[in-house]
């Protein structure tokens, strides 16, 4: 009697349990997937991203059936936690000036790494319209709070849209990748910088 209770409780306790250890486990290949990406293009062979993850490439697979599923699934994590990012910054940042510009940096990451994914995606367009607004559904309210904030602390203009603001550094990244001599990080720093009211 005493196992049957301890299973029923075990029941009841392991299944959130394996429910943390699986979303763990697949942030995890998320994470792999994504660094490959960055590194060797989105056509890195699936056993890369095991080997970056640590586990078989089965695995992958089972979460993962396509590649393109792997692909969107990395675009939605990195979203996500760029998403999240900004209220983290916001909370421990020494200003909101100074947890925008730490956001801005993790969006140009983004934008950055996300061109490969996003070309990529170009070839279902009604999947990649579908994933630009769940992008700019994300990002958009995090950034404007972020504006805000920083607005309201009176350390930056009022009136900066949000929208205008991401357009404008998803401007600045296009061509990151093809010339050595361009570093967008330096031309963002300077438009965030940029922001601030002038003495």
């Amino acid at each position: 009697m005493d196992d049957g209770g301890k299973g029923e409780d075990g029941a009841g306790r392991a299944a959130p349990s394996k429910r943390k250890d699986a979303r763990r486990n697949k942030e995890t290949l998320l994470d792999a997937a994504a660094t490959v990406f960055v590194r060797s293009g989105v056509e890195a062979p699936v056993r890369d991203i095991a080997a970056e993850a640590g586990v078989g490439m089965g695995t992958i697979y089972r979460h993962f059936p396509t590649r393109a599923d792997l692909i969107i699934a990395v675009y939605r994590h990195q979203v996500e936690a760029c998403a999240e990012a900004g209220p983290a910054l916001l909370a421990a940042g020494a200003s909101p000036h100074a947890a925008l510009g730490q956001w801005i940096n993790l969006f140009v990451d983004f934008l950055v790494t996300k061109h490969g994914l996003a070309a990529v995606l170009q070839s279902d367009s009604s999947g990649f319209d579908t994933l630009h607004a769940y992008f700019i559904d994300r990002l958009l309210p995090v950034c404007t709070q972020l504006l805000d904030a920083a607005a309201e602390s009176g350390e930056i203009r009022s009136g900066v849209e949000a929208y205008e603001l991401m357009r404008g550094v998803g401007n600045l990244c296009i061509g990151a990748g093809s010339d050595e001599r361009y570093d967008p990080r330096h031309l963002v720093e300077l438009l965030i910088a940029g922001l601030r009211h002038p003495h």
